[in-house]
């Protein structure tokens, strides 16, 4: 074999090198040790005094409590997260899918919350939400409406977290969609047109599954950054009030220091509940993406 046929040959690995190199030491060593970690009653201060237990972290994991509690608070963040995040991008997308300056201005516009950071926007949101002198009760003082307690009441705690969560990713997620709906050829329109078919029917059998791909693109991944969720959660309550909003993932954050190894198995479950998920929609929905 010539130098020229073995260069062909071992091009394509490394041009690929770098990224596996990468993905190797930064998610597949990782997910490893984690793994290892979950079987250990770890002691960070002395290594020497850590001990293999098995499958005793995980056993305690599916007996505590508050484990399970974490766990529906993670469910009730996420599906409140995604189906609002999904529903008002579609319709702010709907809305905004004509080109027009107007149009490109507001685009802009709602664009702009994604990019800050999720920090300074949870300071912002503690301010409105401050339940003696925030904006948002004087607000709802001026048109006569009751008053709520927001972050510091455990029943408004975590729809006060969600209206945040969905603030911030709604401009991106409108952007997608935005983009999918003027890919979609105007002739299939005029067509649906010519047939007399409704508003109604043109968006549900038409447009609908043509931007299905993105939909389902958006579902996936807003599933597992909900399931992920946490620097809002730590910003905004800490968990609180009365664990109100301990997620998953701040849930395994309380202990990081004094049960590493128990920890490292609430983060191998997680993994795997996500994994679960993501198996779940694609059986389930993958055969109603449509692709052009």
């Amino acid at each position: 074999m010539d130098k020229k046929k073995a260069w062909e040959l071992i091009r394509p690995y490394l041009m690929i090198l770098p990224a596996m190199v990468g993905i190797i030491l930064f998610v597949i060593y990782p997910v490893l040790y984690l793994i290892k970690l979950s079987f250990y009653k770890y002691n960070l201060m002395n290594k020497d005094k850590s001990k293999f237990i098995g499958f005793d972290n995980f056993t305690q994991i599916f007996t505590r409590e508050d484990f399970y509690a974490s766990l529906v608070n993670t469910i009730v963040y996420t599906v409140g997260v995604v189906l609002l995040t999904i529903l008002i991008s579609l319709l702010i997308a709907v809305w905004l899918n004509k080109k027009s300056r107007f149009n490109a201005f507001v685009r802009a516009g709602i664009f702009t919350p994604h990019i800050i950071s999720i920090v300074s926007i949870a300071f912002v949101w503690m301010w409105l939400m401050e339940p003696g002198h925030g904006l948002l009760n004087f607000l709802l003082k001026s048109l006569g409406m009751p008053t709520s307690q927001w972050l510091q009441s455990s029943q408004t705690a975590m729809i006060s977290i969600i209206i945040v969560s969905v603030w911030h990713g709604i401009g991106y997620y409108t952007l997608i969609i935005v983009a999918a709906l003027q890919g979609i050829s105007p002739s299939i329109y005029e067509a649906a047109a010519l047939d007399n078919a409704s508003k109604f029917k043109v968006f549900y059998k038409i447009t609908l599954p043509l931007i299905s791909p993105q939909l389902f693109f958006i579902l996936i991944i807003m599933t597992i950054g909900s399931f992920k969720v946490f620097d809002t959660v730590k910003i905004m309550t800490g968990g609180g009030p009365n664990g109100a909003t301990t997620t998953l993932v701040y849930y395994i954050y309380e202990f990081r220091s004094n049960s590493i190894g128990y920890a490292s198995a609430t983060g191998v479950v997680l993994m795997a509940i996500i994994a679960l998920l993501t198996f779940v929609y694609f059986r389930l929905l993958s055969s109603k993406v449509h692709y052009q």
